[in-house]
């Protein structure tokens, strides 16, 4: 697990986020496509807001598609948050010298997904993984 450091950005898409949705935010990302806000738990139903009204009103304020993950200090469940799109058939956590792994495995057609175009949605998965919990490694089965 890393310490998380955030930006001036960061910290006005949390601020504005919070405000929006009454929700504790726990971790910001910022891609060049999307903003990714990891919400504490129990809190996920609550940022989205009735029928989406809060993402959409944070998705026009910011002009970004957003993603909303719920927090959970158990690694297997916040992978599982992290993936909540997809039919996750496992996820094995296994020690690879001195470095945690996971290994997901999904249903062959969504695998393309979730690696997503040039490995992106792969590599930020990963580094959410690993700002919150002991597990520098992720592949997907």
């Amino acid at each position: 697990m890393t310490n998380i450091t955030l930006d001036g950005n960061a910290l006005r898409y949390i601020s504005a986020f919070e405000k929006v949705t009454k929700t504790v935010v726990k971790d910001c990302i910022e891609t060049p496509d999307k903003l990714v806000f990891i919400v504490a738990k129990g809190q996920i139903g609550a940022a989205i807001g009735k029928k989406g009204e809060n993402i959409r009103r944070l998705h026009e304020m910011f002009k970004k598609n957003l993603d909303v993950i719920e927090y959970s200090d158990d690694p297997e469940r916040f992978l599982r948050n992290i993936f909540h799109n997809y039919k996750i058939k496992g996820i094995e956590i296994e020690k690879r010298g001195t470095k945690n792994h996971a290994i997901v495995s999904v249903e062959s057609k969504d695998k393309g997904k979730i690696i997503g175009k040039d490995g992106r949605n792969l590599k930020l998965a990963k580094d959410i993984l690993n700002r919150h919990h002991d597990i520098e490694g992720l592949s997907i089965d």
